[in-house]
């Protein structure tokens, strides 16, 4: 994730937001949060990114339930349910 650019600073900040909220944040949240740390970036540019960011980062974010971005090392331990 290269941070110089305008993408990867978009990337970092929802990486860094995501870190704090071990919970979650809807897409909303996620993306108001991202445009009031970056005034000038263009919301469609962050909407984008917001948008692509399971596409992108599949080893590092998920969606539980609609509109809900989490990371994956906050994801729940599956029950093994052998008998």
């Amino acid at each position: 994730m290269n941070k110089s650019t305008i993408t990867g600073s978009i990337n970092a900040k929802a990486f860094e937001l995501l870190e704090q909220y071990s919970e979650g944040l809807r897409w909303s949240e996620l993306l108001s949060k991202i445009k009031a740390s970056y005034p000038n970036f263009h919301p469609k540019t962050i909407n984008g990114c917001v948008w692509k960011l399971v596409e992108r980062f599949p080893d590092k974010v998920y969606k539980p339930s609609k509109g809900l971005f989490r990371l994956l090392k906050y994801k729940p331990k599956s029950k093994n349910k052998s008998t």
